[in-house]
């Protein structure tokens, strides 16, 4: 059974601003997202690294999910993490998703869906030796306003022997 992975927009900005869209076929083979989700940061959406993410989607790194979405989800979140969450209802044991917000995140791990972020995400990438340090990916991410707290980094770079 090969796993689904399917990214939100929060990571997919954090992943862009630090260069690390190439790391995931590299790390996970195909990576959807959906149609809403592309809408949250293309075209023309202002959103940090808009044009790694447009190359990314060129280049095939990332792909929009192929097939419709069915809402089995009834729960106020943003258009794409309740598009996230409602594929990942329909493949429950195969899919992975890649989401940061707290709401989300908390309602997909009381479906018992699999997440994980980007935080997490920077550590596999150091620990697949795709990336140097991940300290250095946490200071571009900190530069650019993108947040995640201080527990998570010092968790990860513990977990990468970084601390």
């Amino acid at each position: 059974m090969s796993r689904i992975v399917v990214i939100d927009s929060s990571p997919l900005i954090g992943l862009a601003i630090v260069g690390g869209l190439e790391w995931l076929p590299q790390l996970f083979g195909t990576v959807f997202l959906p149609e809403t989700v592309k809408q949250e940061v293309l075209p023309d959406k202002n959103a940090p690294g808009e044009t790694a993410i447009s190359h990314a989607i060129d280049v095939g790194w990332i792909s929009i999910w192929p097939e419709p979405i069915l809402s089995s989800l009834d729960i106020d979140l943003d258009a794409g993490e309740t598009d996230c969450i409602n594929i990942a209802l329909c493949h429950p044991d195969k899919v992975l998703l890649i989401m940061d917000e707290r709401a989300g995140r908390s309602v997909a791990k009381e479906k018992g869906l699999m997440v994980t972020g980007t935080a997490a995400i920077i550590g596999l990438a150091k620990k697949q030796g795709l990336i140097s340090s991940a300290k250095a990916a946490f200071n571009l991410l900190h530069q650019s306003d993108f947040r995640i707290s201080a527990t998570v980094i010092n968790l990860i770079l513990n977990n990468v022997g970084e601390l």
